[in-house]
């Protein structure tokens, strides 16, 4: 509904403007002189005024200059008699958006009206879509040259070829990984090294809206499509034309939007919700997901035809348990990223913690890790990182379980072996009882721990 402002010093015809712009829908805002009319203007903000040009107080050439000064996006409508159409096209010089001459009828009110509002919701559109353009060129001006993709394992070297082959094609790429390995950074980095770098890189978490909404954020709708579209918005897809779309966690799209997502990926083009044009995208698309999409097709939850589109060049990534190698690296890197953020001066980790974070399973991945490291650099204090500094949840510590001297008086080497028994039952319970990564955790032989456990007679009672 418009904001619509009527000047007019004739009862009747102000009041029959009136009625028009109610039957059309908006409510208007109604002065009997120019004066009046300005003061409304002042109070209201109008998108819309229409005045008479001949008014005894202030006359409407007046009241289109002072509109004009305040604010030259209102859009002005001069209503004229037949006999000062020359007076209308001085006002149409000063910058009135259309005139209307007396007599009139309803019907050519309610063109003009029309004309003013379609006027105005193209000039909202395009603001809408001119601000989701800069957003866009900020992200991809974020993303430029700052890919964060750490490592020297061989997984993480395996990737980097992938993205170094897959990156100059437009080949559809699908990437595969638990929640907080990393997968958007990859879906950027193909994008940054693609011929497509220089346009937008838009992506759209699938699990984050419901389905008329995914389906109206990804294709875009007409106006009265649905209840609550009052006015055309473009999708995702139209805003990814000539670049690149992520569709992060494709497998929680339900079958109606994976058939349409089929036609894209087979005819390149979409339709509107609400719409019957034909509208041709030329998108790369790269999908993520942290489900078994294979496994989603035996259940009968995903089309089969649409995985092996989605699946032309899979990438997976590695957990970052199956990466421990890379973890002194990614600390190193946290530590230099967060340091502003924290204001912190740390320059580095002690060589125990650093065990720690080795031997912590990370079932968050590099997110949870990146997360901790955060969490250590605002507790810490002095020029190293230590235990302590990191989150109970990584270090598995609590009041219970602090390594402890035991209490009495008691020898050197009884001492150190109540230290050593806290220290295996503690690996072990992070271990969850398995033995071999216990002796992993430990660093000693597997053999050896077995004498250990005989000898303090640990099992899995301690584990409850």
């Amino acid at each position: 509904m418009a904001s619509i402002l009527v000047v007019e010093d004739n009862d009747t015809l102000r009041e029959g403007i009136s009625e028009v712009v109610e039957r059309m829908g908006h409510a208007p805002l109604t002065a009997p002189g120019g004066r009046k009319g300005l003061q409304l203007f002042d109070e209201h903000a109008p998108e819309v005024v229409i005045t008479d040009l001949k008014m005894d107080d202030v006359d409407g050439m007046e009241v289109l200059r002072s509109i004009r000064d305040r604010d030259d996006e209102t859009l002005v409508m001069i209503v004229t008699a037949f006999g000062s159409i020359e007076k209308a096209v001085e006002a149409m010089k000063a910058g009135a958006f259309d005139f209307i001459p007396k007599p009139f009828p309803p019907d050519l009110l309610e063109t003009k009206v029309g004309k003013a509002l379609d006027v105005l919701e193209s000039r909202r559109e395009n603001e809408r879509l001119e601000q989701e353009n800069e957003m866009l060129r900020r992200d991809l001006d974020e993303t430029r040259g700052s890919i964060e993709i750490i490592g020297e394992s061989e997984a993480i070297e395996m990737i980097f070829e992938r993205i170094e082959k897959v990156a100059p094609t437009d080949s559809t790429v699908y990437i595969h990984g638990e929640s907080g390995t990393g997968k958007e950074l990859i879906a950027r980095a193909i994008h940054e090294h693609s011929t497509r770098r220089d346009g937008p890189f838009v992506k759209v978490n699938c699990s984050a809206l419901a389905e008329s909404l995914l389906e109206s954020e990804l294709f875009g709708h007409e106006k009265g499509a649905f209840t609550g579209a009052h006015e055309q918005r473009i999708g995702r897809f139209e805003l990814a034309d000539g670049g690149t779309i992520f569709l992060d966690e494709i497998g929680d799209i339900s079958s109606n939007i994976q058939l349409k997502l089929l036609r894209v990926l087979q005819e390149r083009e979409i339709e509107r919700v609400g719409g019957e044009e034909t509208i041709s995208v030329d998108v790369r698309v790269i999908t993520a997901t942290n489900k078994d999409l294979e496994e989603e097709v035996e259940a009968g939850r995903f089309r089969e035809d649409l995985f092996y589109r989605l699946h032309v060049v899979p990438i997976k990534v590695p957990p970052l348990r199956e990466r421990r190698g890379d973890i002194p690296l990614l600390v190193d890197h946290f530590i230099e990223k967060l340091g502003p953020r924290t204001r912190s001066d740390i320059e580095g980790i002690a060589p125990d913690a650093l065990e720690v974070l080795r031997a912590y399973k990370w079932p968050g991945n590099v997110r949870e890790l990146e997360n901790s490291i955060e969490h250590a650099l605002v507790f810490a204090e002095g020029e190293e990182l230590h235990i302590d500094d990191l989150p109970p949840s990584v270090t598995g510590q609590s009041d219970d379980d602090v390594l402890k001297l035991p209490e009495g008086e008691r020898s050197l080497p009884e001492i150190l072996e109540n230290l050593e028994e806290q220290l295996i039952v503690r690996a072990f319970r992070q271990a969850e009882g398995v033995k071999t990564e216990t002796a992993e955790r430990l660093g000693i032989k597997t053999s050896a721990l077995y004498y250990k456990l005989d000898k303090y007679e640990i099992d899995e009672s301690v584990l409850d």
